[in-house]
């Protein structure tokens, strides 16, 4: 028995390395032929060839990092990359940190609702908003109570009253379907 031969095809130059986003690419990585080089100091230093740019890299004891890759030619800049990604990090700590998550609560009526019942939803929503969350308050009405849509919006105007100044309308009181809808935020936050 004979065996055939069998040749690996190996490809002329090796294919390009994917660069996820928010990634740079990396001395040797780096694929253009020519850059525009920006020094360790902010200073311009012309476009260059990729191979004298990582030789100045390599000069200054820094490494060479694609700073734009969509520019024409792109833009690299000689740094240490450890550095820059430690910088980067903190800077996503920092902006993570002061964002502030709001959340909808939602509060659920019926235009039926006995007063000590009404104050005890009021404290909730009192809360919330002190927390700076919005809040939806939907007042479902069930069976013939639809007949009397005044009740609800009166309850409503109640409830708005009792609060103050401390929620500002974000949507007025709006009917969908069998529920009457009204979302209040605080009136001290930003948003």
């Amino acid at each position: 028995m004979e065996r055939e031969k069998t040749t690996a095809i190996t490809p002329s130059r090796p294919p390009k390395k994917l660069v996820a986003s928010g990634e740079h690419r990396v001395n040797s990585a780096i694929t253009a032929q020519s850059v525009r080089l920006v020094g360790e100091d902010g200073s311009v230093l012309g476009v260059v060839s990729r191979r004298e740019a990582l030789d100045q890299a390599s000069a200054a004891g820094l490494d060479l990092v694609e700073i734009s890759p969509t520019a024409t030619p792109p833009v690299c800049k000689i740094l240490d990359y450890g550095k820059f990604r430690y910088a980067i990090q903190k800077r996503r700590a920092e902006a993570k940190k002061k964002q502030h998550v709001v959340d909808v609560k939602e509060v659920k009526l019926t235009p039926t609702i006995g007063n000590h019942d009404f104050y005890v939803k009021l404290a909730s929503i009192r809360k919330f908003l002190e927390a700076e969350n919005k809040v939806k308050i939907s007042l479902r009405f069930r069976g013939r109570e639809m007949m009397h849509q005044e009740l609800g919006l009166n309850l409503l105007n109640r409830l708005k009253e009792e609060l103050g100044s401390l929620a500002k309308i974000d949507q007025a009181p709006q009917l969908e379907g069998r529920s009457l809808l009204m979302i209040l935020s605080s009136s001290k936050s930003k948003i």
